[in-house]
């Protein structure tokens, strides 16, 4: 799933721009968007720090408090930071767009002719970067879950429960242990599997309290003895690397 945050302090405008992301992906149902709408910056700006970035940005320029090209730097910080998007009234701020690394620069009022083969070459630059994506396969199809937004993986009952950013999500009835089904995920780095019942996002690991893992949305999951050592050490070398 790619996120895209959306900015625009003109609430008609914004509107707008949301109507045209929904006829996007009506059009486009393989592109399986996540769609977060902001009225200032620093809305978006600390939703976007909540979750350690967004996909793509689609920005208003003229902005109160922070214009679109302050509100990218400090974006820009953060540990994920997709294309970025830029529409304004006038051409007066295309130059210096660029310049401040713009994937594209629109006109306002925004149509469907010009955003759409925009988001198409956006949307490809973020597929080709590489994302880590988990496919699970659920009632209603499959899945793309990104690494990025998965807190961590849980057995419950008979299949496996991904704990999101935004949502959870249950995979069909498991017919291989909890650890073959969770195999991508230990594949790589972030991931570490506690116990016989979870694997977590050590990035999305907050603290440690007695023999808990404390998770970002503020969720305990229980360390067990046997594995708790290891699972400090690696959560720990993780964010010192």
């Amino acid at each position: 799933m790619v996120s895209i945050a959306a900015c625009d302090d003109d609430h008609r405008a914004g509107e707008r721009l949301l109507q045209l992301l929904r006829e996007y992906e009506q059009e486009r149902p393989e592109s399986s968007l996540r769609v977060d709408s902001f009225a200032s910056p620093l809305e978006l700006l600390t939703a976007a720090q909540g979750r350690g970035g967004y996909d793509v940005y689609l920005l208003d320029i003229l902005m109160p408090g922070r214009d679109g090209f302050s509100l990218t730097r400090e974006l820009r910080e953060l540990p994920r930071h997709g294309p970025v998007v830029y529409f304004s009234v006038s051409n007066d701020y295309a130059a210096e767009s660029y310049e401040a690394g713009a994937f594209y620069y629109l006109l306002k009022p925004l149509d469907r002719e010009r955003l759409f083969p925009v988001l198409d070459r956006a949307l490809r630059q973020v597929q080709e970067s590489g994302e880590s994506v988990f496919v699970v396969h659920t009632r209603t199809g499959p899945r793309r879950v990104s690494f990025d937004e998965l807190l961590y993986a849980e057995r419950a009952g008979r299949v496996m429960r991904l704990h999101c950013v935004h949502e959870k999500v249950d995979s069909l009835t498991l017919r291989v242990s909890f650890r073959e089904a969770a195999a991508p995920l230990l594949a790589d780095g972030r991931f570490f599997q506690c116990g016989a019942s979870y694997v977590l996002n050590l990035r999305h690991v907050v603290g440690i309290e007695g023999q808990n893992a404390v998770i970002a949305d503020g969720s305990r999951v229980p360390l067990p003895r046997s594995c708790f050592r290891a699972f400090r050490s690696a959560w720990s070398e993780l964010w010192l690397r």
